[in-house]
């Protein structure tokens, strides 16, 4: 069996001598894995770094079998690029370790999320952009793996303008008008979430990490009985650090 696409690599380990398996993201049949003949050579390493973008072919016995990657050379090396930047450095590392906790290997249904990480990751090195992407980039997987909140109207009156708030436990939005009582248990809904063309602020991206960083846990990562991976924590330390400045 053989096949040829596109792939986000999403990490690599060490086979043998020389060799290396690759963890990829692909284009058409979601998450794969296959072995790399002579990948862990110094010549080559840098065209394996997590978030880089390949072209391969996988050949192979059996679908379900570990197979081989034959590879070209990376069509986007984004890593290389931030190298000075260790805040983008750790959204690439998040990036990534978010797909593999959340992606089963060999469901094709992770393609769905392709096209947004491939976009996400292209704007890694424009700071003032991507950190509402990535926002967005978490609340866009969420829905496309099953756990999507419901930020169309208010749970509470039916209407679709004024939403400041989600439950914690529906994952519905409510306006804060109509649950004052209830506020300290609710989660801020940014604006940037709902309108495209509204201004992002610092706090609003906090609030976008709090609200999306609770689903994820509860919802997604709890549902596998599995932790947040620690890389996305890492990447919120960093992004809120006061000294980063406004985005």
């Amino acid at each position: 069996m053989n096949w040829s696409d596109d792939g986000i690599i999403l990490g690599a380990r060490r086979f043998g001598e020389g060799g290396l398996i690759l963890d990829v993201l692909t284009r058409t049949k979601g998450r794969q894995s296959g072995l790399v003949y002579g990948g862990s050579s110094r010549k080559r390493k840098a065209q394996y770094e997590a978030g880089n973008t390949v072209s391969l072919s996988w050949t192979g016995r059996l679908e379900d079998q570990l197979g081989r990657f034959e590879l070209a050379e990376a069509s986007r090396e984004r890593a290389a690029r931030v190298l000075d930047d260790a805040t983008a450095l750790a959204a690439i590392s998040a990036i990534t370790a978010i797909l593999r906790g959340a992606l089963d290997e060999g469901d094709a249904a992770g393609s769905s999320v392709f096209e947004a990480s491939e976009l996400l990751l292209d704007q890694i090195e424009a700071r003032e952009v991507w950190p509402a992407l990535y926002v967005r980039w978490e609340l866009g997987l969420l829905s496309a793996l099953g756990f999507g909140l419901d930020l169309e109207e208010c749970a509470l009156s039916g209407e679709n303008d004024g939403l400041t708030h989600v439950s914690p436990r529906t994952g519905r939005a409510v306006r804060g008008s109509e649950a004052e009582d209830y506020l300290v248990r609710l989660l801020k809904l940014p604006d940037f979430l709902i309108t495209s063309t509204a201004p992002v602020t610092p706090a609003d991206i906090s609030d976008g990490l709090k609200l999306t960083g609770h689903f994820m846990e509860e919802r997604l990562f709890g549902g596998m009985n599995r932790g947040i991976p620690p890389e996305r924590t890492r990447l919120v330390a960093r992004i809120l650090k006061p000294s980063q400045g406004a985005l």
